[in-house]
């Protein structure tokens, strides 16, 4: 099912799956974004139905976690840092390069669906800064040729 269009059937069998836990509503977003590849627009009155929320909460909620897309991402996403321990070690030049050479914004997604670029707001590399993670690889002292190397190796 991944990065395909679920069927209301499918989105009600992965919400059933998290029912069991005690506040199920961040299981469910995780459980429909590991299958889906995102969290679609009408899943969301399918869980607010389930747990007897509205969807306005259930929409605050999803939009309040970065982490949850409302679209497919690209097949490799580039995280870039934007915490204050980055921006003052050249975060700022750098995001503006890789967005600018990428023609994206962030959270944008090539055309061809390659890359998604997302900012992120601290990757644990404070000491290392700039920070950025490349698929499942994090980069400390990032720079635009690091970063382009990390993207041709997970390509």
């Amino acid at each position: 099912m991944r990065h395909s269009d679920p069927t209301a059937d499918d989105i009600t069998t992965l919400i059933e799956t998290q029912m069991h836990l005690e506040g199920p509503l961040l299981p469910i977003f995780h459980a429909i974004q590991d299958a889906c590849g995102f969290v679609p627009e009408s899943a969301l009155p399918l869980i607010a139905g389930r747990l007897n929320l509205t969807v306005a909460e259930v929409h605050g909620v999803m939009s309040f976690y970065h982490d949850f897309r409302k679209t497919p991402a690209g097949k490799l996403v580039v995280r870039i840092c934007r915490a204050e321990a980055c921006q003052s070690m050249g975060g700022s030049a750098l995001s503006a390069a890789v967005l600018d050479k990428l023609g994206l914004d962030w959270g944008g997604t090539t055309a061809d669906g390659a890359v998604t670029v997302e900012a992120v707001y601290c990757l644990g590399l404070c000491a290392c800064a700039p920070a950025a993670m490349v698929g499942d690889t994090l980069i400390a002292r990032a720079n635009v040729p690091r970063l382009e190397r990390a993207m041709e190796g997970a390509a």
